[in-house]
């Protein structure tokens, strides 16, 4: 299976990659965050794929629509990458003690851990009402802190089905 990228007509054109090809370039763009901090530029995960700048680009393009990811808008920068954003955010996630990763938002934040395998990974965010600090750590399955002792989340994206069937409305 192949999917296309139509860029508007623009220099670059339609683009076409297996899902094969946008696999490698999701696995070196999530590699690169991980390990970094910072998503790739486009040039550089051409050099970590061995691919045109052009073609780098296009898989990202593509690969950022098929996620809930953005990027900078009229720019080739990635803006989000979830469950990382490449944008400072109050969502800030540390790894064993060391900061350098933000979180797209609050639940993303929260997805991050299984990137993290054995290690201890900490979320510091101001609550969006009163600014008061919020913190949970977790390692794999486990959550070793939360404070304070309940902290809520919400969301104005529709979940959880129908309205009329949401335990919350």
């Amino acid at each position: 299976m192949s999917l296309s990228l139509n860029n508007g007509g623009n220099e670059r054109g339609t683009m076409e990659f297996s899902l094969v090809d946008l696999d490698k370039a999701y696995e070196a763009l999530m590699s690169e965050v991980v390990k970094t901090g910072v998503v790739p530029h486009y040039a550089e995960l051409s050099t970590l794929l061995a691919i045109s700048p052009n073609e780098a680009l296009g898989r990202i393009r593509n690969i950022v629509e098929l996620t809930p990811g953005w990027m900078h808008p009229e720019t080739d920068y990635i803006a989000s990458f979830p469950p990382f954003n490449n944008q400072p955010t109050q969502y800030r996630i540390s790894v064993d003690g060391e900061q350098k990763w933000f979180a797209q938002c609050g639940f993303e934040a929260l997805a991050c851990r299984w990137l993290f395998p054995g290690k201890t990974v900490r979320i510091d965010a101001p609550c969006l009402l009163g600014g008061e600090p919020l913190t949970i750590e977790m390692k794999d399955e486990e959550i070793l802190l939360v404070d304070p002792n309940t902290i809520v989340g919400y969301t104005r994206s529709p979940v959880g089905g129908e309205a009329a069937n949401r335990p919350f409305r």
